[in-house]
């Protein structure tokens, strides 16, 4: 499919789209694409790599690997929110990754975005990813959820709670969550760098383009390798 018949092919999401649990809508947002304009600039993402979290409640099984595990807090509130709002963290103290929240009303739920191709904005995009004077190749511009946050350039806190679904302003930008026809060519494995048995086969929850050469590479948590060890 040509670039013009893909991007014809997109929608905007609604919130319908994304009340369902986490793990079901994961999959659907591979091929997708989140827009941003934050101060004037405009960056086209497509979704080739994605990780679904469940919150306490959410869902028959208990996911030890959520940042909701627990219950809400005020660094998770935005998950407990309408599907449709960007969750943005800070990893590490220092990336700022973005997820899509969603989920039944009143459960915590959100879809990491792990990877995706930048489509539209790639000047804007490698101008907030450069290394010093370098850019980066156009495989790595936001292949991992602190580059993709990056380029995309939204930012915790300022750009956490941003709604996708109606595109008002938040901080200076704008997002918008596009979703296109189903892809039938999907990869399902564990969830990378996700620690303990959170990240191993047991949670087969990281959704990805087979083939495509921005998906991220795997890569234990910690303890994880041992964790999977001991399930078989």
């Amino acid at each position: 499919m040509s670039d013009r018949a893909l991007e014809q092919s997109l929608r905007r999401a609604t919130r319908a789209d994304l009340s369902d649990l986490p793990i079901e809508v994961a999959p659907r947002l591979l091929g997708g694409e989140v827009r941003t304009t934050v101060n004037g600039e405009e960056v086209h993402l497509r979704i080739t790599e994605v990780e679904a979290y469940h919150g306490l409640g959410t869902g028959p099984v208990v996911d030890p690997g959520s940042h909701a595990r627990m219950g809400q807090t005020a660094r998770n509130s935005t998950m407990w929110g309408h599907p449709g709002h960007l969750y943005v963290y800070l990893s590490h103290g220092i990336h700022s990754c973005v997820n899509v929240v969603c989920g039944p009303e009143g459960n915590a739920g959100g879809v990491l975005l792990r990877a995706g191709e930048i489509v539209a904005g790639v000047d804007v995009a490698g101008a907030r990813r450069a290394l010093g004077e370098r850019v980066p190749p156009m495989r790595d511009l936001a292949r991992g959820p602190g580059r993709l946050g990056q380029a995309l350039g939204l930012r915790y806190p300022h750009h956490d709670g941003i709604d996708a679904i109606n595109g008002v302003e938040l901080a200076g930008a704008r997002a918008e969550l596009w979703l296109g026809p189903p892809l039938t060519d999907i990869a399902t494995g564990p969830r990378v760098g996700v620690a303990g048995i959170a990240g191993t086969s047991a949670f087969p929850w990281r959704f990805w383009v087979n083939g495509d050469r921005t998906v991220s590479p795997f890569r234990w948590g910690r303890g994880a390798a041992e964790a999977s060890a001991l399930l078989n």
